[in-house]
């Protein structure tokens, strides 16, 4: 798999348009640019440009339509306008909001949109680099952006727990729709099924999804499966995947997995940042190229040839379904990876009760040789006293708690799946702390 090292934890990724180039934004406020190769087999890359517009963190960063133009926000409340072509920052506005923006995104040629840590979202003309308008409905931290051409709707989720619908003709501040609280933490946003289900990632890792023909008031559907939380989430273009809707997802557990929906299937792992969480997913050539960038911790940028993973996806299945026979016939199987939930939870539930009587019996034996060996010492010692009649009253006492607090950290250590907490996974965590 192709690498590029940035130098520095990156936050945020996006491609030229229509060129083999790619944009970081790095927690050291430095923008790098770096040219491709699009063959794999004689790939190679070379940097174009780097700059630093700011000293504070880059968070975001999108394109204009030709590519001419690379805007950026930061956690100084800055948005910037590069210009591609030279390398240089040739606009700037210093306090675009009053908080840090966590967010950017192309909406049309000339309107953009930005959303910071207070839950504010702002739209822009970058043509006069002004503000158009400003919402304010959102009180948490704005998480990602879905630009939905037919009805010039942009869709914000939030980690308030909602996301709306927001309708750029009108002149009022208020959504045009917003979802109820699904109490969990939305962090990314991708359309499927020709723009007409939105599914939406969670903190605790589940998809959600949402059909526009029913509201936004509440999603109809929900896709288990991931360990962490679904950080970020990108479509496959029809000429990778015909006849199926496929996704990219990125997890705080350091994998991208690819997931078809409607029928849900898992396909498999496709990417791996190790332990490090993925911060960003994208694909090149405006969504309809082959090659998918991510970046997580490990100041790296990787480039992912899909082409060849869903080869490979595709070969895996054949095998399968061969040596398994009518096991695959139930269109909502999850296949892949261990880490996919691909495996037989009656048998799983088995070995993992075998696995825990024998650690239980080696436990048991140990300490009741711990317990010979202390009877022993105690019998050569003065019984006569109070104090040591009280210890050897306390002993069995405390062995017993020691026995049942080991049963226990054999049945969590034997779990599969971390169940989360209420908390912030730590990539989203370090994401708006900045390190």
């Amino acid at each position: 798999m192709p690498e590029i090292p940035v130098g520095n934890q990156a936050f945020d990724l996006t491609f030229h348009p229509t060129s083999s180039t790619v944009y970081v934004g790095l927690l050291t406020g430095e923008i790098k640019a770096f040219n491709y190769s699009d063959s794999e087999s004689d790939w190679e890359y070379s940097k174009a440009f780097t700059l630093r517009p700011t000293k504070r963190s880059c968070r975001g960063l999108a394109t204009s339509p030709t590519g001419d133009r690379l805007y950026s926000v930061s956690k100084d409340k800055a948005l910037h306008t590069i210009d591609t072509s030279v390398g240089k920052v040739v606009e700037s506005i210093p306090n675009a909001h009053e908080s840090a923006i966590n967010r950017i995104a192309r909406l049309m040629p000339n309107m953009l949109a930005t959303g910071d840590d207070e839950g504010v979202i702002k739209l822009w003309d970058p043509r006069k680099f002004t503000e158009i308008r400003a919402y304010t409905h959102h009180f948490d931290f704005i998480t990602d952006f879905l630009w939905l051409e037919d009805k010039k709707h942009v869709v914000a989720t939030s980690g308030d727990g909602t996301l709306s619908v927001l309708d750029v003709r009108a002149s009022k501040t208020e959504p045009f729709a917003q979802s109820e609280d699904q109490e969990d933490e939305l962090l990314s946003i991708v359309p499927f099924k020709g723009n007409t289900k939105i599914a939406v990632g969670t903190q605790l890792g589940v998809i959600s999804i949402f059909n526009r023909s029913a509201g936004w008031g509440d999603c109809v559907d929900r896709v288990p499966g991931h360990p962490h939380s679904v950080d970020t989430l990108c479509a496959l273009p029809a000429s990778l995947s015909p006849g199926t809707d496929v996704i990219a997802t990125g997890s705080s557990d350091g994998l991208i997995r690819l997931l078809q929906l409607l029928p849900h299937k898992f396909l498999g792992v496709v990417a791996d940042h190790g332990e490090f969480p993925i911060e960003r997913i994208r694909l090149d050539r405006a969504g309809e190229g082959k090659w998918l960038g991510s970046v997580s911790h490990d100041d790296l940028l990787k480039l992912t040839n899909l082409e060849d993973a869903l080869e490979e996806s595709g070969d895996e299945d054949e095998g399968e379904g061969e040596g398994e026979g009518d096991d695959e016939s139930d269109g909502d199987g999850v296949v892949g990876r261990e880490d996919d939930l691909d495996r037989d939870s009656d048998s799983e539930s088995d070995e993992e009760q075998e696995e825990d009587e024998v650690k239980v019996k080696a436990r048991k034996t140990s300490l009741q040789g711990a317990d010979d060996e202390k009877d022993e010492e105690s019998r050569k010692e003065d019984e006569t006293t109070k104090n040591d009649s009280d210890s050897e009253e306390e002993a069995p006492k405390k062995k017993r708690q020691k026995r049942q607090k080991t049963k226990v950290e054999i049945k969590q250590a034997g779990k599969q799946v971390d169940h989360h907490g209420s908390g912030i996974a730590p990539g989203t965590a370090s994401f708006f702390s900045d390190l």
